[in-house]
């Protein structure tokens, strides 16, 4: 499926960290396609039930770091900048706990948690970090401290609170601090100071947004890449100059005893036909919803050469797949490679195109 391993994305060599996959309990249902990308798919209008991911990283330090905590259950409570887009009649929103009772279930306590690292400021990652004690620090982006500290009522249109931030440290990352580093095409910072985890600088999606990389296993050396909203489909980064169609693509469909096979011509016809090169991702993201749409394409331009690489799991915040065919909290994430996660999830995504396939087939046969 990919090139060899660390063709263009290497990291220099360190610890391995322990990595959990949260399911925040949250989930966004009845979001139109065109809200998030770009051009529009035929038999494809809404997005299916969007999950969001926390992220559980402990490093051999015994350091904890959570990325993103999802939608809160007390959501209607968030700074009234939000409440348009979540008292949308459209849109049917509902999480049932916050991460820190979630941890707390499974015999973590909050106050164990050094660092929360909010990948950015959407309502649907920043969670509720009052959950937590003053103790857990909070880390944003860069950029973040100008535009929207100290939140809410303070700065009238924040949206988040100063009840986020309040008794706590918030850290805004530099990535031009010494010592500097980068990882494939992004600037880097060693979170823990051991090579376990590392955040990845990825504009464009929203002020200060970032991504994270954490260390798998050693020898060889793979790693989990948190995209957060780097993009919002996997046809936003796939396929790629680096990876094309398969001759087949064979997706399981809840609906059918046998899988879904799809000759990757006809994905590739679709694309065609959509005004996509062969070699580009089915979307782009919608540049309205981008605070910086040029910058959001680079990002996902770099993020498509560690997609590329066999020892390097992409996932996105809200990634369907990972509900299917991954392990999560309060199981590890650290045997994805040996347990085939990746060749599992990579095209699970073109599921949703089924009907776009189908009705383009009737098209051409009338």
């Amino acid at each position: 499926m990919a090139l060899s391993a660390n063709t263009f994305f290497n990291a220099p060599p360190g610890a391995v960290a322990e990595v959990s996959i949260i399911d925040c309990t949250s989930r966004i249902t009845g979001l139109p396609v065109s809200f998030l990308m770009e051009p529009p798919v035929y038999g494809m209008q809404y997005m299916p039930d969007i999950p969001t991911w926390s992220f559980l990283i402990e490093s051999p330090t015994g350091k904890k770091a959570l990325f993103d905590l999802g939608v809160p259950p007390n959501f209607l409570d968030l700074s009234p900048v939000n409440q348009e887009q979540l008292r949308n009649p459209a849109w049917e929103i509902r999480a049932e706990k916050h991460v820190a009772d979630i941890l707390r279930e499974n015999q973590i306590e909050p106050a164990s948690i050094d660092s929360i690292i909010w990948s950015h400021w959407h309502f649907d990652h920043i969670g509720d970090p009052s959950t937590f004690p003053g103790t857990t620090e909070l880390i944003v982006g860069p950029g973040f401290k100008d535009k929207f500290y100290p939140g809410y009522p303070v700065i009238k249109d924040a949206p988040v609170r100063e009840s986020d931030f309040a008794g706590r440290t918030t850290r805004e990352i530099n990535f031009d601090e010494s010592p500097k580093l980068r990882i494939g095409q992004f600037r880097a910072l060693d979170f823990f100071g051991d090579g376990s985890f590392y955040l990845l600088d990825t504009p464009g999606h929203a002020v200060g947004h970032l991504g994270g990389l954490v260390r798998t296993t050693s020898c060889p050396d793979t790693f989990i890449f948190l995209g957060g909203d780097l993009c919002h489909n996997g046809g936003e980064i796939r396929p790629s100059k680096h990876i094309g169609l398969p001759k087949d693509i064979h997706v399981e469909l809840p609906d059918q005893v046998a899988p879904w096979i799809c000759p990757g011509s006809e994905l590739e016809h679709l694309n065609k036909n959509r005004s996509r090169e062969a070699d580009e991702p089915f979307f782009i993201p919608n540049p309205s919803f981008c605070f910086n749409a040029e910058e959001t394409m680079k990002t996902i331009i770099k993020a498509q050469e560690a997609d590329m690489d066999d020892n390097i799991l992409f996932i996105y915040a809200h990634s369907k797949a990972v509900e299917r065919y991954a392990d999560l909290f309060p199981l590890k994430a650290n045997g994805w490679k040996k347990e085939g996660w990746k060749d599992k999830m990579f095209w699970d995504f073109v599921r949703d195109f089924k009907a776009a396939v189908e009705a383009q087939e009737i098209h051409e046969s009338a």
